[in-house]
């Protein structure tokens, strides 16, 4: 049997946009925070994925030759529109010659579906008949992989990556109707028997010369509606200009444990003019499949404190008042040399979904939530999916670094 992994930084089984999901939304993301923290997670990111390739099994099923001896002339990077789900994005892709909405998280480590729709195999399918199990915290699966063609973007892509290794669940628990995941960066450190990783499709793209960097460039937009809606972007092998205002602003992934097991970044929060702190610079990771952003718990006290807000138990966020939310100023983010400023209308759930989350109509709530923990225990906090509907994240496999830029939508007034 092979034994089931705790995934450091997984693909998010984090919820189709239905009520039970959004009611639980600040459980469900600090399961996800306390699953990063346990000791028993494996390493995952830019820094495992240059590790495991130096062990012989790497990849070794899945080399690509198209038979000319030589490797195919890299293209240029590639978008595919996804579409936001309310809590996460989602991709459309073909597997085996079956489509599937599958659940994106940049630090995910499986691709994998069956979870809500059945898999049919293809000629180009192969089952290797390995068993997969994969534990998130907030749900699981497990089932047995197969090597197929798997076509980001719909059947009429040009994203097309031949011997593919992939997942069929045969059980899933934790996951919505639709929800069945894509891992675009990270390893399948062990999930797969007798494999001690695999090459994940980014690796492919790459390899096979569909792209020409291995790295993700993400563009998402304010959540305005309950349900699907295509107004986001993955940028394969590149960064989209037109989504971006400025230039990004790289770093290398933090030295510090464990956020340098994952995307990590070393990062300092202040609120208003006045600079004042919030979290001192401090290691946290950058995480699509986390939907809130999560801070340490004595930076959520500074910040309430600064905002005056008050704990509403229903919802489990912070809830403002309509004369403290006037009062409310832009939040500091220094990433770098660059500050990122979160205005107030950015550190608030969209009002349009409010009772979806159990909320009153009229009210405001925040989308800051707490870890649980005190700082300093090597990650302090997770720039989760609202923080990143603000701005482009590039996540740099080959540099071992994110970036991070301004877009059009950092100062919109959407919520």
């Amino acid at each position: 049997m092979s034994r089931v992994i705790v995934d450091s930084i997984p693909i998010a089984p984090q919820l189709a946009a239905d009520v039970d999901s959004l009611r639980s939304l600040v459980e469900k993301d600090l399961r996800r925070a306390r699953k990063h923290l346990s000791p028993e997670t494996l390493a995952h990111g830019p820094r495992a994925i240059h590790e495991a390739r130096n062990k012989e099994d790497y990849g070794h099923r899945h080399h690509h030759d198209d038979g000319s001896g030589s490797a195919p002339t890299p293209a240029s990077g590639k978008a595919v529109t996804v579409d936001d789900a309310t809590v996460t994005y989602m991709m459309s892709c073909t597997i085996g010659g079956s489509e599937y909405n599958l659940l994106i998280d940049t630090g995910s480590s499986n691709t994998w579906c069956g979870a809500d729709k059945k898999f049919k195999p293809d000629s180009t399918c192969e089952n290797t008949r390995d068993s997969v199990n994969v534990s998130y915290g907030s749900g699981s699966f497990s089932g047995t992989e197969y090597t197929g063609t798997v076509t980001l973007g719909g059947k009429d892509s040009s994203m097309k990556i031949e011997n593919q290794s992939f997942a069929v669940a045969t059980q899933a628990q934790g996951f919505g109707g639709g929800m069945d995941g894509i891992g675009p960066v990270d390893l399948t450190s062990t999930t797969v028997h007798g494999m001690s990783s695999i090459p994940t499709v980014t690796d492919n793209l790459f390899k096979q010369g569909l792209i020409k960097t291995e790295c993700i460039g993400i563009s998402y937009s304010p959540t305005q509606t309950n349900g699907n809606m295509a107004n986001g972007e993955l940028m394969f092998g590149g960064v989209d200009q037109d989504k971006i205002t400025g230039d990004v602003t790289y770093v290398p992934i933090t030295s510090t444990s464990p956020a340098s097991k994952y995307w990590g970044i070393d990062q300092e929060i202040t609120y208003g003019p006045s600079n004042k702190m919030i979290l001192k610079q401090t290691a946290g990771i950058v995480d699509t499949g986390t939907t809130l952003i999560m801070i340490s718990d004595d930076a959520f006290q500074a910040y309430q404190e600064a905002t005056g807000a008050t704990m509403d138990k229903t919802t489990g966020l912070l809830k403002l008042s309509s004369e403290k939310f006037e009062e409310l100023e832009s939040l500091n983010f220094k990433i770098g040399n660059t500050n990122f400023e979160l205005t107030p209308n950015a550190q608030i759930w969209p009002r349009a979904l409010n009772s979806a989350l159990g909320g009153d109509t009229d009210s405001v709530y925040s989308v800051f939530a707490s870890m649980g923990q005190i700082s300093g225990i090597g990650l302090d906090f997770i720039n989760g999916f609202t923080w990143l509907q603000r701005f482009y994240s590039v996540y740099d496999v080959s540099n071992e670094r994110v970036g991070i830029a301004n877009t059009p939508n950092t100062k919109a007034e959407t919520n």
